[in-house]
């Protein structure tokens, strides 16, 4: 008899990098990605079926990411990537057959052959579609497939409301196109949330909606949040750490009561969903107990002796050929991975975490007496990328599963709804970044970028009020305007400055789609729609062309709507 259900939640992310350079920060990131986590999933996915079993799981994929999947040019340079992947390889087994080292040959074949199956899926099995091969997998049941904003916007950090609708409705819509249906389903970007709140403006007091009024108006009727968001208490996994300086701290804000709605709950648990105050839409939380399996740093799975160092590559073709070895063990002191060792522990990890799944469910239902869910939610890159052996995992774990007599493998959606919330929450602003606060994103390194992304987003709106029915070249001129604000929006760049993985790549990332707009929305303020201007647009369109559905009028001006319509709060008393 089953004590509870089990959904993975994979949150699948990139940000813009085509034709924005290779190595190491640029498109070649992509292509990385593709091989070593999106192909191999997939793999995993079809091949499960095929053995007779039904592997279900609840993934995100980004706007932005599937625009990028589904390019022509980013595809052309993903199999040159795999060919050239393939000929360092043959390289290195050459070289090490000729020096007489057998153990580096044996795992430079290894890598050969792993790229050439890659490269023969990619062509023969998904005819260069990945996102119809998730499509597909969704199609028969097996996927939950979310959405997000556009480019991954931090939603919280976004003066107008005019940005935080235009970044999900643009979502919506390049999911429609591309998966043929509605989603259902949102990850909200680094899980950052605000609820409803007063803003005092010369006009008077206005209300301003909380995201969850956002995704009820596009039709997403639930999405996810960490772990300390539900439960409270001390934050864990990824949003561990202690908040330096003034920045980023979440606003103090007048937030909304709550209205009439479910009852309110007393204390939240992660193992059900719960309404998000009066709206239907409801939210998830991260489970910490399994989260934290994969997640740490020092107990995770992932730092397993036996299993691939990702930072240490062969300086003659830049492949892996090392194990993690030992805590502590410099990477000139690493030892030789051995694939085979890394699978016996693939297997036995599998089975401590499924018996983990099974534990914290029937201790729930011995508890609470209800049917609960395991969410357990991490980033997709995660497996295969930098974690080798994560995708093998994944599979064995969703074949377990499949089977079990305890456990309910499901998705999200399917959960909800046969578990609909009894009882609602209203969720703190919150995210999972430092201290659970907007820090990791506002800080001393990255406040220049909001102040010119709030201007940006108060010129697009006055660009849709002076042209309200655009057509021809100048409705050309006013999306692509748009689309440079979306890319500028991207939560990415301040991300990358703060961390300082990429920092001036970031930045400079940031300064190009800020230029561009700047100049795209000086020329639409003139009304210049010449053929010197429609050849600069003509030039942006080549070089970013994701959401080609978008529309410039998305970006109306919003403020204070609800319903459509403006509130005076103080004509309401």
């Amino acid at each position: 008899m089953k004590s509870g259900a089990f959904t993975f939640v994979l949150h699948s992310h990139l940000p813009y990098v085509r034709r924005a350079g290779l190595w190491p920060h640029g498109e070649e990131m992509l292509h990385e990605v593709m091989a070593e986590t999106y192909v191999p999933l997939l793999d995993a996915l079809y091949e499960l079926i095929d053995e007779g079993l039904s592997p279900r799981l609840t993934i995100g994929l980004t706007p932005i990411l599937m625009e990028q999947l589904s390019d022509d040019d980013v595809k052309d340079h993903f199999e040159a990537y795999l060919q050239d992947r393939m000929t360092l390889a043959q390289a290195d087994a050459d070289f090490y057959q000729a020096e007489g080292d057998p153990q580096r040959l044996t795992l430079a074949l290894f890598y050969l052959t792993r790229y050439w199956n890659t490269l023969e899926s990619f062509r023969s099995d998904y005819q260069r579609d990945l996102v119809g091969a998730f499509r597909r997998l969704q199609a028969g049941g097996y996927l939950d497939v979310l959405t997000s904003a556009a480019t991954h916007g931090y939603l919280p950090l976004l003066e107008r409301d005019s940005s935080l609708y235009g970044q999900l409705a643009t979502g919506v819509g390049t999911y429609r196109r591309l998966m043929g249906c509605a989603p259902r389903g949102a990850w909200l970007p680094e899980c950052a949330y605000r609820p409803a709140y007063i803003k005092e403006t010369e006009q008077g007091k206005l209300r301003k909606p909380g995201l969850e009024e956002f995704l009820s108006g596009l039709g997403l009727g639930y999405f996810f949040t960490e772990t300390h968001v539900i439960r409270g208490g001390a934050v864990v996994g990824k949003a561990a750490g202690d908040v330096v300086g003034p920045y980023g701290r979440i606003p103090v804000r007048q937030v909304v009561p709550l209205t009439e709605g479910l009852p309110q709950a007393e204390a939240g648990t992660t193992f059900r969903p719960y309404g998000v105050r009066a709206t239907d839409v409801a939210v998830f939380a991260r489970d910490e107990g399994t989260g934290l399996q994969v997640w740490s740093a020092t107990t995770g799975y992932p730092g397993d002796f036996a299993y691939r160092e990702f930072h240490r590559k062969d300086s003659r073709s830049g492949l892996q050929y090392w194990r993690v070895t030992g805590p502590g063990v410099e990477l000139k002191d690493k030892d030789w991975y051995d694939p085979a060792t890394a699978s016996a522990r693939v297997q036995q990890h599998a089975g401590h975490f499924v018996e983990l799944v099974k534990q914290r469910l029937a201790d729930f239902q011995a508890s609470s007496g209800q049917y609960g869910i395991v969410v357990s939610a991490y980033d997709t890159e995660l497996f295969g990328h930098w974690w080798f052996e994560g995708v093998n995992w994944l599979k064995e774990v969703l074949r377990r599963l499949a089977v079990s007599e305890e456990v309910e493998l499901t998705t999200a959606r399917d959960y909800l709804q046969a578990h609909p919330p009894q009882e609602s929450l209203a969720l703190p602003e919150s995210s999972w970044g430092q201290g659970g606060t907007h820090w990791t994103w506002l800080n001393p390194e990255t406040e220049w970028m909001w102040k010119l992304i709030h201007h940006a987003e108060r010129q697009m709106e006055r660009l849709v009020d002076k042209y309200p029915t655009a057509e021809g070249e100048l409705l050309d001129l006013l999306n692509q305007t748009a689309r440079e604000l979306l890319l500028l929006e991207s939560s990415d760049w301040p991300f990358l400055m703060t961390t300082g993985q990429a920092a001036e790549y970031a930045a400079n990332r940031f300064q190009e789609h800020l230029s561009r707009f700047n100049h795209l929305a000086m020329l639409a303020e003139a009304g210049r729609v010449d053929a010197g201007t429609m050849a600069f647009v003509r030039e942006i369109e080549d070089m970013d062309n994701p959401f080609p559905q978008l529309d410039y009028r998305l970006f109306e001006e919003r403020e204070g709507r609800a319903g459509g319509q403006i509130i005076s709060l103080e004509k309401r008393k």
